[in-house]
């Protein structure tokens, strides 16, 4: 199975009953989960934060779909150069949650480096606030935190119209053969993580890899006969319309194209898509998109 970048398996974003402690999670990030009062885990020099929309309703285009298909919020911290962690992480809120959430990110010394839809036709429409920050995990934790205290407490977490729910069970196994990638399940969605690490892309001195935020996914809900995929594809600027027009050519919806981070090396766009029909027909057009990636790097200067 031909995917031309270096791929690198990410765990897929798991709630569990608390606080995740790696047996070599660097005191200070065990202190972050604890002052935060959030889940996470510890791995690849990466604290990922969980910071899941479990109290939103989602319906995408009719379909009810779970927290996990895509309203997993993170923030995610890595060692840079000189004592300093760099901070990066997107947030997942509702209309009303943007601007105060904004507000307590800039007021804090923190970036917000994007604002964007991951989706068409979601009720409530959800929106992805990327974040980002230099500093001691300590003081970032103290920055973020004003934030994160607002999400949720708009009070229109329940204004989502109900969703028909699909009901059925998918083949993993062959979803994962298809792509050419194994995936993890997290209730009943199955979601394929593939790093960047080809783009080599570094900040302070830290690698910012698939736990940064430098990844292509697919998340997978419903059964073999009637499913929906959601996904995200990092991509060079050179790679955006092969990508585009594999994707179309299988039915797959676009919903967004941008930018995540900002004053990064190479510029890294990122194209949201959407579809609906049967598994394996969805993931044979993932699979174009991917076959996409890592065609001609050679031509490419960082």
């Amino acid at each position: 199975m031909r995917i031309a970048f270096t791929a690198q398996l990410a765990l897929a974003v798991t709630f569990l009953a608390g606080p995740v402690f790696s047996q070599d999670m660097p005191a200070d990030y065990a202190s972050v989960l604890k002052s935060l009062g959030k889940q996470g885990d510890y791995k690849d020099n990466v604290l990922k934060v969980n910071i899941p929309r479990s109290d939103l309703k989602v319906s995408v285009d009719g379909i009810a779909t779970p927290t996990p298909f895509g309203f997993g919020g993170w923030i995610a911290l890595t060692k840079g150069n000189g004592g300093m962690d760099v901070m990066m992480g997107d947030l997942v809120l509702t209309e009303r949650e943007v601007n105060p959430v904004m507000s307590a990110l800039l007021e804090n010394g923190l970036e917000v480096t994007a604002l964007h839809n991951h989706f068409f036709f979601d009720s409530p429409r959800i929106f992805y606030m990327h974040v980002h920050g230099h500093g001691k995990a300590s003081e970032l934790a103290t920055k973020v935190q004003p934030a994160l205290a607002l999400i949720g407490k708009a009070g229109d977490t329940g204004a989502a119209a109900e969703g028909r729910a699909l009901s059925g069970t998918l083949d993993s196994a062959q979803l994962a053969k298809i792509i050419g990638h194994p995936g993890e399940q997290n209730g009943q969605v199955y979601k394929i993580t593939i790093g960047r690490d080809d783009l080599s892309l570094k900040e302070m001195g830290a690698a910012i890899n698939s736990r940064m935020g430098l990844n292509t996914w697919a998340a997978f809900h419903g059964s073999d006969a009637d499913a929906v995929v959601a996904g995200d594809v990092a991509m060079r600027d050179s790679e955006v319309t092969p990508v585009l027009k594999a994707l179309r050519a299988n039915g797959i919806d676009v919903v967004a194209i941008h930018h995540h981070m900002t004053t990064t090396q190479p510029t890294v766009y990122f194209l949201h898509y959407w579809g609906h029909g049967p598994a394996q027909k969805l993931a044979t057009g993932v699979r174009a998109a991917l076959d996409q990636l890592g065609k001609n790097a050679a031509s490419h200067t960082h």
